[in-house]
């Protein structure tokens, strides 16, 4: 395998990885809200609530400080280091890009990313996890 296949597929891994985060951070809310209607008790499991609570906290902070995501940067940099044009390659690649990235002004995903936040710290009012045993 040369290198330049080894890091596409790098850039791909990481491009899931990406997805799956996000998926985490947007499915994770509604599956909180849905288990409370649902009577889904592992919505309120503690540690998935905190992890889940960091992980848009990170992102929320990221786009006050103006911080291009790390995975994104990782991502294009092996892309680069591969010869390749960035955002274009692989089937998997195309696709998730398609869905992951689009193009706004900066601000629409800083009021975007705030009042998802917002919606996850009310969640822990709304339906608040359970307590530590």
């Amino acid at each position: 395998m040369s290198k330049e296949t080894l890091f596409l597929l790098l850039a791909d891994a990481i491009l899931v990885v990406h997805v799956m985060f996000v998926l985490f951070v947007t499915l994770g809310l509604c599956a909180i809200y849905l288990g409370y209607f649902l009577s889904w008790h592992w919505v309120k499991n503690r540690v998935f609530r905190i992890i889940h609570l960091l992980a848009i906290g990170i992102v929320v902070l990221q786009s006050w400080a103006s911080v291009i995501c790390p995975l994104t940067s990782w991502e294009m940099a092996l892309r680069e280091a591969a010869g390749a044009e960035v955002y274009s390659g692989s089937f998997i690649q195309h696709w998730l890009h398609s869905l992951l990235y689009y193009s706004a002004p900066d601000w629409v995903f800083v009021v975007l990313y705030t009042l998802f936040g917002g919606l996850v710290i009310a969640s822990w009012y709304l339906v608040p996890p359970a307590r530590m045993r």
